[in-house]
């Protein structure tokens, strides 16, 4: 029996049967099991992203109809947070920029959005303003995350801070309902 074994095995390794099939594998298989984690990964980026929207646009909806509320950056931060579920520390990772629009002479927000950066000292947050009655206000949502691979580009320039973090953004404007 063991012989056999041997034998089997032998030939098996002087013969040269599907060496060119072996090449084609070799060369190929790296290339498609990477395409294949790259679209893991972008497909994880793509479920934060709209978990993020969605958490933002729900706590602006509050906002909108619950003006008589106080509502306070923590508040905002805890619902946009319980509404994005994906993200993972989001309330440490999450920074808000709440600011007045004036609607006749519209000036964009800066475009260097406010995000953690945890390779540098914790900043305070840059402008967070609660707006009034018939104020047009625009928020935006800075998330820091970790790729699944990092180091990977996605093909595209996609900005990193120190620690090697990925930024996604969400931007919202609402006006304040009256009370």
């Amino acid at each position: 029996m063991m012989g056999r074994c041997k034998k089997a095995w032998r030939r098996f390794q002087k013969a040269e049967d599907g060496a060119v099939v072996l090449i084609e594998f070799v060369i190929l298989m790296p290339l498609v099991f990477g395409i294949f984690l790259l679209s893991i990964d972008m497909s994880l980026y793509s479920l934060r992203q709209v978990h993020l929207n969605r958490g933002l646009e729900d706590a602006v909806r509050y906002i909108r109809l619950h003006t008589r509320t106080p509502i306070t950056h923590t508040m905002i931060k805890d619902m946009i947070c319980s509404g994005a579920g994906t993200i993972g520390d989001c309330e440490n990772t999450l920074r808000l920029e709440m600011v007045k629009v004036d609607p006749r002479a519209f000036s964009q927000l800066d475009q260097n959005a406010d995000c953690v950066d945890k390779s540098l000292p914790v900043e305070p947050e840059r402008g967070f303003v609660l707006g009034k009655q018939h104020e047009l206000m625009l928020l935006r949502a800075c998330v820091k995350f970790d790729t699944m691979l990092p180091g990977s580009n996605y093909g595209f320039d996609f900005e990193t801070d120190g620690s090697g973090q990925g930024r996604m953004m969400a931007i919202a404007s609402f006006v304040q309902e009256p009370n």
